[in-house]
């Protein structure tokens, strides 16, 4: 179900793509934006759906994905707080290519997507957050073809966990907690691989001490043994 929320200056403090503005500058961006609320399982839209806006997620976590032209369905990335997606205009499409949906409670700005050329010509900063977004996109892409191309399947998972680690992990005392529900089929889905090959990978890193696994959140245990599988420095646990 979702749910329309109210919107003020102060729910965007602290986001990247604000910061350079002035407060006036910033209400009269958000007099113009949408806020609703998701639950875990709704979509925000629908890959194929006609682009008609573009969105910045306040809170929560989203999970894009994919359907290839064979029935295969792959995660793209995870939507983190303050990210900007949705930009189908910026990459010159009518549509989305994907399906964003809530993976955990999210609230996200919205705003037509005819606003979006007048927006980067009045405020030049979005167009380098923009701009930046793009190019990270474009280098995570890169990197996850070339681990599909060249690595074996333990290296691909070891990647995509320490990719997750890095931009939602949050440090506690026993490890590093993946802020949100991730499921095995989304790691098998990020990784090109299969459910129970994930299953067997995250069994055997748990009895190995370097997770904590569960229905909900998992725990990194020892990140740095993550990174020695990752880069091929330390046999796996296969």
């Amino acid at each position: 179900m979702q749910t329309q929320t109210q919107i003020n200056r102060a729910a965007v403090q602290g986001l990247a793509l604000f910061e350079q503005l002035e407060p006036g500058q910033v209400d009269d961006v958000l007099r113009s934006a949408s806020s609703r609320r998701y639950a875990p399982g709704d979509v925000v839209f629908e890959q194929g759906q006609t682009a008609a806006q573009f969105f910045v997620l306040l809170h929560g976590r989203l999970r894009v994905t994919q359907v290839t032209s064979e029935g295969q369905q792959v995660v793209v990335r995870m939507v983190n707080p303050g990210d900007l997606f949705g930009i189908a205009k910026a990459l010159r499409r009518l549509d989305y290519p994907g399906t964003a949906t809530a993976v955990s409670e999210s609230v996200v700005l919205s705003w037509p997507m005819s606003l979006w050329n007048d927006f980067l010509e009045q405020y030049p900063s979005l167009a380098v957050n923009a701009m930046q977004t793009m190019g990270s996109r474009l280098l995570e892409a890169q990197q996850r073809l070339r681990e599909l191309s060249t690595e074996e399947v333990e290296r691909r998972v070891a990647h995509a966990v320490l990719r997750l680690v890095s931009q939602s992990g949050k440090k506690e005392e026993k490890g590093v907690r993946i802020d949100f529900p991730i499921s095995k089929q989304d790691i098998a889905e990020m990784t090109g691989t299969t459910l129970h090959t994930v299953s067997r990978i995250l069994t055997a890193w748990e009895a190995a001490g370097l997770v904590v696994g569960g229905r909900q959140k998992l725990l990194v245990r020892d990140p740095h043994q993550l990174v020695l599988i990752g880069d091929g420095l330390k046999p796996g646990y296969l």
